[in-house]
């Protein structure tokens, strides 16, 4: 086995054993120590491969949502994205419910923040492309961190609340309105 298959393997391991604590403590009572000693690893390898618990975290929604996320198509594919997001969130709802009670709101979002803002300025490149129409660098740059906000903020009110909220109708309000303020604004005369 080649040493890149080695510490991937070694990283999905600590991934396993981190999910398995998750279910039964909070997040910030985790340590490093039962990682390990649940891994069968000395602390040496933990640090080899992550700064600490947060960097862990950090790598397992990576690896787990968003480079997944990144590699949609969103000229064809927003909304199954965002179909992908839900479906991550309800299939690691423990996860996600630990991650938000123990670093809260703020923490979490930060650990999507700049690559799921890349995912936004994606679209309202592709919205600029079909509307032939382009908006000032300024402008693009709020859009960007205005429908991330919005997204963020609706996905985590969404895990945190679910009652009269359906997924399917979550996925198309919010793909409905990003799609068609997107449009509005550039399809509109006013220079920003």
């Amino acid at each position: 086995m080649k040493h890149e298959e080695i510490s991937l393997n070694t990283k999905k391991e600590l991934v396993e054993s981190l999910k398995k604590a998750m279910k039964n403590k909070p997040f910030q009572k985790i340590t490093v120590s039962e990682l390990i000693r649940d891994c069968n690893m000395n602390r040496n390898t933990f640090y080899y491969h992550f700064e600490d618990i947060y960097s862990l975290l950090k790598w397992m929604f990576e690896q787990e949502a968003i480079e997944i996320v990144k590699h949609f198509d969103f000229l064809v594919d927003y909304e199954e994205a965002i179909v992908f997001v839900m479906d991550y969130i309800e299939a690691n709802d423990y996860i996600i419910n630990c991650a938000y009670d123990s670093i809260g709101q703020d923490e979490l979002k930060r650990f999507f923040y700049a690559d799921f803002l890349e995912i936004v300025v994606s679209l309202i490149e592709h919205a600029e492309k079909i509307t032939g129409k382009t908006i000032s660098a300024g402008y693009k740059e709020f859009l960007s961190h205005f429908y991330m906000e919005a997204m963020a903020g609706m996905l985590i009110e969404w895990i945190k609340d679910r009652k009269g909220r359906e997924r399917d109708t979550v996925i198309q309000y919010i793909s409905s309105t990003v799609q068609e303020s997107l449009l509005g604004i550039l399809n509109s005369n006013i220079k920003i």
